[in-house]
C-alpha cells in the first residue's frame, strides 16, 4: 500500500500495463532519488497509494494540509515521474484517509496542470476566515473574560494598546475563534487594511517554498509589510531552528512598524519549553490572556446558544447532562450537538438523555477521564516490560521500537494531542516520525491478531484505569 522500506503494496499497486512498471513503489523509488531527503521524507513518505485506473491515480494523505501543499508543490512531480516510467496520468487525486483508515467524505481533491508561468512563488498567504468566528457568536464567562475583553479592545482600537496579545489556553477553547472574530471585526471597519492570519505550521511551509522557490526577499517582504499578523498555534515552531529565526526579524520588524502581533499557543510564552530564549521574551512583551477549561455555567451557555444555531430544540435536563459530561473544549460540544442533530433528523424522535447516552456513548467514555501521553507510556512499558527510557532513546531494535510505535499510535487514537506535540513527548522526535509508526501499527494489525490484541488492551485499561 505504501512505500519503499516497508515493502508492503496493495494488489492494485502490483500493476504493470502493457509490460511497463507503473507500481507506487517504483514511483516512490524514483522519487527517493531525484528529491532530497527532507523533501522526500516530510511530503512523499506520508502519501498512501489507493488506486490506478488506466489513467486516473488515486492517492491519499493523513491531513487536509498535506492534501493541499502536495496538489500545490508535488502532483507535478508525481504526475512527472509516471510520464517517465512510460505511464501518462490525465486524472491525478488527493482525498484524506483518517488514521482509522476511513476516507474522509467531500475531501477528494483532484489536480489540475497549470501553465508555467503560473507555477510561481506567489499565493494568498492568509487562511480563510471562518464567518461562524465573530464576537457576537462567542459566549463569555470567567475563563475567557480577560482574552475576550482584549481582543476586542484590539478590534476596536486605531491604535496599538499592546504588542503582542498574546492568547493560549487547551484545544478548543476558543483562542481560533477569537483571532478570526479580530480579523472581521478589523476588515469591516478598514477594509484596506492588509490583516493576515495563518497558523505556525503554515508560516513554517510557506518559508519553506520561499526558498524552494529563491524567494525569501518576496517573503520577507510580504510578511513584513502586513498591518496585523496573527500566528495561531506558535508551538509548532518549537524545534524549527531557521523558523524561529525568520519568525524572530519578522516580529522585531512588525513591532518597529508598530504593526498590531497576535500571538496563540497551548501554553504562556514561558512554558514553551525549545522555543529560542530571546523569542520567548519577546512573545511576553504585550498582553498574555490566558482561557482557562471551560466552567459548567460556560459549557451550558455554548451549548444553549450553539443548539439555538441549530435549530435544535433540547429539554433542559439533556443540555444539563451534556454540559456535565461533555468537559474538553467547544468543539467536542459542537460535535455532539451535530451528532444529535443528524439522529433527530433521521428517526424523528425527541431527544432524551437516554438517548444521549447510547448516542454519544463513545464521546462520553473518552470524556470520562483525561488520558494523557505520560501515562500511555508508562502502560506500554509496562505491558511489553520494557524501561520508560526506552520511550525517549534512539534505540531502534525491534523490542524497543515496536512498543514505542504502539505507544505513539494510542497517543494519536485516545488522546486529543497534535502529531508535532506527541513526537515532543518521545524524545523530541518529528511529526513525519509519528505518522510513521501510525501507519505502521494500522498495517500490522491488519495481519497481526497479536497486535491488534495488545492495542485493545491497552486501550480499555487506559480508558477504565
Amino acid at each position: 500500500m505504501h512505500l519503499l522500506e516497508e515493502g508492503i503494496k496493495l494488489v492494485e499497486d502490483e500493476k504493470h500495463q502493457g509490460g511497463i512498471d507503473v507500481s507506487w513503489s517504483k514511483i516512490t523509488s524514483e522519487l527517493k532519488k531525484s528529491l532530497d531527503k527532507d523533501t522526500f521524507q516530510n511530503w512523499i513518505k506520508p502519501i498512501y497509494f489507493e488506486s490506478l485506473i488506466d489513467t486516473s491515480l488515486t492517492l491519499s494523505v493523513p491531513t487536509r494540509f498535506l492534501r493541499d501543499w502536495i496538489i500545490k508543490n508535488y502532483a507535478s512531480v508525481i504526475k512527472k515521474a509516471y510520464m517517465d516510467q512510460g505511464h501518462s496520468i490525465d486524472k491525478l487525486a488527493i482525498l484524506v484517509k483518517e488514521n482509522n483508515n476511513r476516507i474522509i467524505p467531500g475531501t477528494e481533491v483532484i489536480y489540475e496542470d497549470k501553465d508555467d508561468d503560473e507555477d510561481t512563488y506567489y499565493d494568498d498567504i492568509s487562511a480563510p476566515l471562518d464567518p461562524k468566528f465573530t464576537f457576537d457568536n462567542f459566549i463569555v464567562g470567567k475563563p475567557n473574560e480577560l482574552a475576550y475583553a482584549a481582543a476586542q479592545r484590539v478590534a476596536q482600537s486605531e491604535v496599538v494598546s499592546f504588542n503582542p496579545l498574546f492568547l493560549y489556553g487547551g484545544v478548543g477553547l476558543g483562542k481560533t475563534h477569537l483571532m478570526h472574530a479580530v480579523a472581521w471585526n478589523i476588515k469591516k471597519r478598514n477594509p484596506k487594511k492588509n490583516v493576515v492570519y495563518l497558523t505556525a505550521e503554515k508560516f513554517m511551509y510557506q518559508f519553506i517554498k520561499a526558498l524552494r522557490f529563491k524567494n525569501i526577499m518576496s517573503f520577507k517582504e510580504q510578511f513584513r509589510s502586513v498591518d496585523v499578523l496573527m500566528i495561531d498555534d506558535v508551538q509548532f515552531i518549537i524545534g524549527k531552528d531557521n523558523t524561529q529565526e525568520e519568525f524572530f526579524h519578522t516580529f522585531n520588524t512588525l513591532i518597529d512598524k508598530k504593526r498590531q502581533i497576535i500571538i496563540s499557543a497551548d501554553k504562556s510564552p514561558a512554558d514553551l519549553d525549545g522555543l529560542e530564549d530571546r523569542l520567548k521574551s519577546r512573545l511576553g512583551w504585550g498582553l498574555v490572556a490566558d482561557i482557562h477549561p471551560l466552567t459548567y455555567e460556560l459549557r451550558l451557555g455554548i451549548l444553549q446558544a450553539k443548539a439555538e444555531q441549530k435549530s435544535l430544540n433540547l429539554k433542559q435536563e439533556v443540555m444539563e447532562f451534556l454540559a456535565n459530561k461533555i468537559t474538553n473544549n467547544v468543539r467536542e460540544m459542537e460535535g455532539a450537538l451535530n451528532r444529535l442533530a443528524v439522529h433527530a433528523s433521521i428517526q424523528d424522535s425527541e431527544i432524551s438523555v437516554d438517548l444521549v447516552k447510547d448516542v454519544l456513548k463513545d464521546l462520553l467514555r473518552t470524556n470520562s477521564r483525561k488520558i494523557t501521553i505520560d501515562e500511555i507510556q508508562k502502560k506500554v512499558v509496562e505491558h511489553y516490560n520494557i524501561k520508560l527510557s526506552d520511550m525517549h532513546s534512539p534505540r531502534r531494535s525491534r523490542s524497543v521500537a515496536r512498543p514505542r510505535q504502539v505507544a505513539m499510535y494510542l497517543a494519536k487514537s485516545i488522546t486529543t494531542r497534535s502529531l508535532p506535540e506527541i513526537g515532543r513527548k518521545f524524545g523530541g522526535r518529528d511529526h513525519t516520525t509519528v505518522i510513521h509508526a501510525i501507519k505502521t501499527i494500522e498495517e500490522i494489525m491488519v495481519n497481526d491478531p497479536n497486535l491488534a490484541e495488545d492495542i485493545e488492551l491497552l486501550t480499555r485499561i487506559l480508558q477504565t484505569s
